[in-house]
């Protein structure tokens, strides 16, 4: 990741990110908070089932697109989180880093949310 995404990351909230769908194959853009955690990018949302991630499961190719500070369309790589343990360990993290996140139940988020790392293929 280079020097001026890294930065708006740091300042921006709302990214966008485009998955293939899996039962289409047409291309799906949402707009959907990071978070950036030991240098790393992750995505994540409420608990619940949720289309961009079954997306994913099925088509790890996505393009996220930092859209704030900086305009960036970014090839990329979701890497799915399914372990507990360090699923509780970022969610921690991310509560921690969040000040608005105070109300946030690890133990369902562990059961129940997607979580995704990006890796970024430039």
């Amino acid at each position: 990741m280079d020097d001026a995404v890294r930065q708006a990351l740091e300042v921006d909230r709302n990214v966008d990110i485009t998955t293939i769908g899996r039962k289409t194959g047409e291309s799906r853009r949402i707009e959907i908070w990071h978070h950036l955690v030991d240098g790393g990018v992750y995505l994540t949302s409420l608990p619940g089932k949720r289309s961009w991630f079954a997306n994913m499961l099925a088509n790890p190719d996505m393009t996220f697109h930092v859209k704030e500070s900086i305009l960036r369309d970014i090839p990329s790589i979701a890497v799915p989180i399914t372990d507990p343990d360090e699923k509780r360990e970022l969610f921690n993290k991310i509560k921690a880093a969040e000040g608005r996140m105070t109300h946030l139940d690890v133990d369902r988020w562990v059961a129940e949310s997607p979580l995704v790392r990006v890796d970024f293929q430039e």
